[in-house]
């Protein structure tokens, strides 16, 4: 049986992306989450087999279950099923799956267009901690 493996793609350069990122980090004590920037070699993999996916830009979860089957959340669908998965207080987030999908997507994809502008860019790619480094792909 496929072990589980839950990827959060997000954008290498953006300063909100790798700042959930290093909320992610820090909060998933159980280590279940791997991440990978977009602009990587495993994303490329995904791509391949998802070439829907090439339009989007900012988050992308990957969630292979224990099937053998797989789930791909975008837009808010990703950080409300990753926050939902770090338990305690923050399985509140499960919550908001109640919201219409077209509400929260509109929100995420204005908050997504402006990152930019309101939070900067880096010049390269989040490079990870040696402490870190077990939980990141290229």
């Amino acid at each position: 049986m496929p072990a589980e493996r839950i990827i959060l793609f997000f954008d290498g350069v953006c300063n909100l992306c790798n700042a959930w990122v290093d909320f992610l980090v820090r909060r998933d004590k159980h280590k279940q989450f791997l991440y990978a920037p977009l602009q990587g070699e495993t994303f490329k993999g995904v791509l391949a087999a998802h070439p829907e996916l090439s339009a989007l830009d900012s988050l992308i979860v990957v969630h292979d279950r224990t099937d053998g089957s797989q789930e791909i959340f975008t837009h808010s669908r990703g950080p409300l099923f990753l926050a939902s998965r770090l338990g305690g207080g923050w399985s509140i987030a499960r919550a908001f799956f109640l919201v219409p999908k077209f509400v929260s997507d509109a929100l995420y994809r204005l908050v997504a267009r402006l990152r930019y502008s309101l939070f900067g860019k880096k010049e390269t790619c989040r490079l990870p901690s040696p402490a870190e480094r077990e939980l990141f792909l290229p």
